[in-house]
């Protein structure tokens, strides 16, 4: 990827992507049959990827005490869509639930109107999967009065600019002048990849010395070292771009592996020095997941 393509790349897919996940959490705020002869009962499911570091779902204690002040009073329930974390989980005798296992048992608890809460960065298959599956559960005969879907961090074209001031407030305190930030996205192969592109180029409008790659999409290391070469760095601070810091930050990110970001800049020859905090743990970046939860909310 050539850097100087890179605006029109941007402004093409933040128009198409950006602007279109607008209608996520109205479009898919959808009727059932109504119930008029039971109480109304509010409830909240959070879906994440999930983490099968516990150190890592720490970030997700914090997600919590952030939406219990936002919504007192209102029960919380929790999904991981990721089904290997689940099954690896399972195996240490920790139950975590599917979000279609999830809203089920909340049916069976008797909630009439549910707000799900997506806590992915962007709407990509993961995403889309979770808005099939809330779909079908908004149209079950003797199922919810109201279900709505809150859409992802990276939700419009506001959001982007929006997360690249807050973790351009986030940077490290011990960073100098010359000396580089690299956050690591998860990447994908579903067109909504587009999204890291143009969060890539807000954080460069804003400071031209840090940059965002992908694990498994474009920008990837191999761009972010090339712009890194151009400006002679020679250190980096390594900070995932990822709800918690688990395993592709504590691996592939920082990790001792030979293929590691942190093994492959180093022998580069740039310092690295990582960072390793979630998104999930930066209160102005959770704070951006509760507007599109309130959002949700207030459609119940």
């Amino acid at each position: 990827m050539k850097t100087r393509h890179v605006p029109a790349v941007c402004l093409f897919f933040s128009l198409l992507l950006g602007l279109g996940t607008l209608s996520w959490a109205g479009a898919h705020a959808h009727h059932a049959h109504a119930h008029h002869e039971r109480a109304a009962k509010q409830g909240i499911l959070l879906v994440a990827f999930g983490s099968t570091v516990s150190e890592a779902r720490a970030a997700f204690t914090n997600v919590e005490e952030e939406v219990l002040k936002a919504f007192p009073g209102v029960p919380i329930r929790w999904a991981y869509t990721s089904r290997i974390v689940r099954q690896k989980l399972a195996e240490e005798g920790k139950v975590f639930h599917s979000p279609e296992t999830a809203l089920a048992l909340m049916m069976e608890e008797g909630f009439t109107h549910v707000a799900v809460q997506s806590l992915h960065t962007i709407g990509g298959w993961e995403f889309h999967d979770l808005v099939r599956n809330v779909h079908a559960f908004s149209g079950m005969s003797g199922g919810f009065d109201r279900l709505v879907l809150g859409g992802p961090l990276l939700n419009s074209t506001e959001d982007i600019a929006r997360v690249a001031d807050v973790l351009v407030r986030g940077l490290p305190d011990t960073r100098k002048k010359g000396e580089a930030v690299v956050f690591m996205g998860h990447g994908t192969d579903h067109p909504a990849n587009a999204l890291y592109v143009a969060l890539m180029v807000e954080l460069e409008k804003r400071d031209p010395e840090v940059f965002l790659g992908t694990v498994e999409g474009s920008p990837g290391l191999q761009d972010v070292m090339d712009m890194m070469k151009e400006k002679g760095i020679r250190k980096a601070y390594l900070m995932p771009f990822m709800a918690v810091a688990g395993d592709h930050a504590r691996n592939d990110l920082a990790g001792d592996d030979s293929e590691s970001w942190k093994s492959l800049l180093t022998g580069a020859g740039i310092q690295c020095v990582p960072v390793l905090r979630g998104t999930a743990e930066m209160d102005a970046v959770v704070n951006i997941w509760i507007d599109h939860l309130k959002t949700a909310m207030d459609s119940l």
